[in-house]
């Protein structure tokens, strides 16, 4: 997505524009104007316009652009402190989001004469992993966009696949098992464990998944952090495996769903430490445009908080993984499924999803308790000498139809 503009009441338009005109979307836009990482790179100020001057249709159009009632987004907090011109770190500090989008003082590089040398400081040097691959991340999509701009991708949406029903097919296998629906992640490698599996197939640990009980796949698209790709996700679509497929991606500009719409995706992760508020619904509202899911994670209570206040929210992933220190505790799950939180997503049958740290089949037993209705594993599977058969041993029986 090129970018977007928060217009005022009767109606409130995001429109795309194009990359000559602007980077990123609006969180990318305001983080750069207030952030002098790169004086050359300084995006536009956020413009508000009454939406009648672009009269666009409630609909995702060929050039991407959204546009929204007013009560969907004009009112939302973060929309008034946009227009109000609260610096994006403000907004995102009162959130509760520690992870930076990029460098603030801008890369660790200091010319002298015909020698470069690298300067860290607190600025430009990353406070934890997720934060690394976010800054790589934000550097990689910026060139991606320059090679496939919106338009581009438009047209090879048009030959896209038709999107599968991913909550309903969790929502399916859980009512004929009464057991949590699987997620298996095709997944090579990770940062904090390395190469799982030398022998990667993508496409044969696919089949091998969907044979063995596997309801949907999550697929890694990183490439320099998990070893994943496109191409991957691509080739498993185009083979014939039938199990709807989430793009399992450092989500952080809404031209990455449209993207993952064009390579067979039929889900998307949305990761709340990195996101604030306004993207996460202006993504979820992408999504449900392009008839996709969101499956948005969440680590800690202030981040299920956050989400709990987002209409429309379908599906919640609980990662027991904490993503700045990659420790693992499970007893997240059911902690974040306790009392009133827990008591608000049964109201909304909203469908939650444990991950990270889900290796026996006394791990699954613990998390269906706490209230998940699906799981999404990869390391314990993956390391297995045959991945889809681990799934009988995850589970404790035969999961498959």
């Amino acid at each position: 997505m090129e970018g977007f503009c928060i217009r005022t009441p009767p109606r409130v338009t995001i429109s795309v524009l194009k990359s000559s005109q602007c980077r990123g979307n609006l969180t990318t836009k305001a983080w750069a104007s207030n952030n002098s990482m790169d004086n050359r790179r300084k995006s536009p100020v956020v413009r508000c316009t009454s939406a009648e001057k672009l009269n666009l249709q409630d609909s995702v159009d060929t050039y991407g652009a959204v546009a929204y009632t007013s009560d969907y987004v004009a009112n939302s907090r973060e929309a008034r402190e946009f227009e109000n011109g609260n610096p994006i770190g403000d907004i995102l500090e009162n959130q509760g989001i520690r992870i930076r989008r990029r460098p603030p003082t801008g890369p660790p590089m200091h010319a002298v004469g015909p020698f470069e040398f690298r300067l860290e400081n607190e600025g430009n040097t990353p406070r934890n992993i997720l934060e690394k691959i976010i800054w790589d991340k934000d550097k990689e999509i910026s060139q991606l966009k320059e090679r496939k701009p919106l338009s581009v991708l438009n047209k090879a949406l048009n030959h896209a696949p038709p999107v599968r029903d991913f909550v309903g097919a969790l929502r399916a296998s859980y009512q004929r098992t009464c057991m949590p629906a699987l997620i298996a992640e095709v997944k090579k490698a990770s940062p904090s464990r390395g190469v799982l599996r030398e022998d990667f197939d993508p496409i044969q640990i696919a089949k091998a998944y969907e044979r063995n009980g596997a309801t949907c796949l999550s697929v890694l698209t990183d490439e320099k952090y998990f070893q994943g790709s496109f191409e991957n996700l691509e080739a498993i679509r185009r083979v014939g495996v039938k199990c709807p497929l989430l793009c399992k991606e450092f989500i952080i500009d809404a031209w990455q769903i449209y993207y993952a719409r064009s390579k067979g995706a039929d889900a998307i992760l949305l990761i709340a430490a990195v996101l604030p508020d306004l993207d996460i619904k202006y993504m979820a509202k992408i999504c449900s445009k392009l008839g996709m899911t969101a499956l948005v994670e969440v680590h800690d209570e202030r981040e299920m908080d956050r989400v709990l206040s987002i209409d429309g929210i379908q599906l919640i992933g609980i990662n027991n993984r904490n993503l700045e220190t990659f420790e693992v505790d499970i007893s997240n799950t059911k902690n974040l499924l306790e009392g009133k939180r827990g008591d608000t997503i049964r109201q909304r049958d909203i469908m939650v999803v444990g991950e990270s740290g889900l290796f026996t089949p006394e791990d699954i037993s613990y998390v269906q308790d706490a209230g998940v209705k699906a799981v999404l594993v990869g390391e314990s599977l993956i390391k297995q000498e045959d991945p889809g058969r681990g799934i009988a041993g995850l589970f404790g029986k035969d999961i498959s139809v």
